[in-house]
């Protein structure tokens, strides 16, 4: 096995457990019945804070995974030449 394809390896495994921590991380988007109950019951601040390190989240994960995608494509072109 060559240097280059350990490398592909581990960095292809530390980002697909990036990506299933940043999944799991996030919150869902259903609240359920208690939602569509109390929904107008969170202040303008709460809604906000929540969101901010949602949105972080979110487009942390959109970025790591486009990274793995790369970085699989980028591999599979490489290993599939040399």
């Amino acid at each position: 096995m060559l240097w280059y394809q350990v490398v592909f390896g581990v960095v292809l495994i530390v980002l697909a457990i990036a990506i299933v921590a940043l999944v799991l991380l996030q919150e869902g988007n259903t609240k359920g019945l208690s939602g569509a109950i109390a929904g107008g019951a969170e202040t303008f601040f709460g809604k906000n804070k929540g969101r901010t390190m949602e949105a972080k989240l979110v487009k942390l994960t959109k970025i790591v995974g486009i990274g793995f995608f790369v970085i699989a494509l980028a591999a599979k072109i490489i290993l599939t030449i040399f």
